[in-house]
């Protein structure tokens, strides 16, 4: 798009009429923000106009500069805290993860200019029906993942603990199952499920920690004429090193057949030992690793998207929750030690269990 004045004026109206504010007084203190970074970074103030917006209370607003488009984020700040996203930028930078770069930051209001990726995530682009035709783009994500885990270092990113992994486990009771589901569960099933829980925790602390990016899937990866670029880093921890790999393989709103996932993930694997990150020797026991890991992370996002739909009136995330209660069962039909939950699932879920005593097939 041409235009003969680069640097029009942030005026009211152009913000009202492109990007609608609940708030007025936010609509002023973000005009106040612009206006004078309009003429600094060269943006155009009239093609201000609505991005996309996440699970969280953030938006994201896109601007023409005569650079090339930016992004602004739009994060209340009684809300959303942009600190850790500023944080987190800098260390995936400085392990030469593409990602955008802060140019500006409101901390008072909440409000960040940021270079663009694209306008394409890695879940746009993905061919469905043609699995392999999307592994030199799972390879780009493989690469990016492993630069990420390779700068990790203690003490610099929040633990991923036992407490937190038992925090977010309970997400799956109390809005999916109780919530949800309108299921009260006795207390034999209680401590079914909690003794499910505790299988769950101890098998994935069992991993050597690294940096998590916590929401590594095709949704959050951009495709960009720079290269893979990542985004949605927020909430980076230091935690099991199955985590990403799993969130990638095994997506919240796309599902492979296994001997896909298991091509990625062998691949993954390889190239992870070769640079001396702590996966093991045994491809087996990582792959199971990555599955329990999986499967808390399904728990969790099933309760995630309960509570999004209930509490903050977001019905289409629970649209995919066939698609979890799926890779619930599947991981846990496949370990012996995971069988009672897999039939507490099943009740809850209504679903009648094959008998192996049918005959013929069953």
């Amino acid at each position: 798009m041409s235009h003969s004045n680069p640097h029009v004026p942030l005026a009211p109206a152009d913000v009202l009429t492109t990007v609608q504010w609940a708030d007025p007084s936010r609509a002023v203190d973000f005009q106040s923000w612009l206006t004078p970074l309009a003429q600094r970074h060269d943006l155009l103030a009239d093609t201000l106009r609505l991005a996309s917006a996440d699970a969280s209370f953030r938006r994201y607003l896109r601007i023409d500069s005569g650079h090339g488009s930016r992004i602004i984020m739009d994060a209340p700040p009684d809300l959303e805290d942009c600190a850790p996203f500023v944080k987190v930028a800098q260390l995936m930078r400085q392990a030469g993860v593409l990602v955008p770069e802060v140019l500006d930051w409101d901390a008072q209001h909440g409000f960040l200019l940021l270079t663009d990726l694209g306008q394409h995530t890695l879940l746009q682009t993905i061919n469905r029906e043609q699995p392999q035709a999307n592994l030199e783009r799972y390879l780009q994500a493989i690469e990016a993942l492993i630069a990420w885990q390779l700068a990790s270092q203690p003490n610099v990113l929040a633990p991923y603990d036992e407490a937190l992994l038992r925090r977010e486990l309970t997400l799956f009771p109390d809005w999916y199952i109780s919530r949800h589901r309108g299921v009260t569960l006795d207390p034999r099933q209680q401590q079914t499920l909690q003794a499910s829980f505790d299988l769950i925790v101890a098998q994935n602390l069992a991993w050597p920690s690294v940096y998590v990016h916590r929401d590594f899937m095709p949704r959050n990866l951009m495709m960009g004429d720079a290269g893979l670029g990542v985004l949605d880093f927020q909430d980076a921890v230091y935690g099991p090193i199955t985590y990403d790999i799993a969130s990638l393989m095994r997506d919240a709103f796309l599902s492979w057949e296994e001997d896909f996932v298991l091509d990625v993930t062998v691949r993954y694997w390889e190239r992870a030992r070769t640079a001396g990150l702590p996966v093991g020797t045994d491809f087996g026991e990582f792959y199971r690793g990555v599955e329990w890991m999986g499967l808390q992370r399904h728990l969790k996002v099933a309760g995630i998207f309960a509570r999004l739909t209930l509490r903050d009136g977001k019905p289409q995330y629970l649209a995919d929750a066939p698609r979890f209660i799926a890779y619930i069962r599947a991981t846990a039909g496949r370990y012996r030690e995971l069988k009672p939950l897999l039939r507490l699932i099943d009740q809850i879920e209504g679903i009648e269990p094959v008998s192996a005593y049918a005959f013929g097939r069953v």
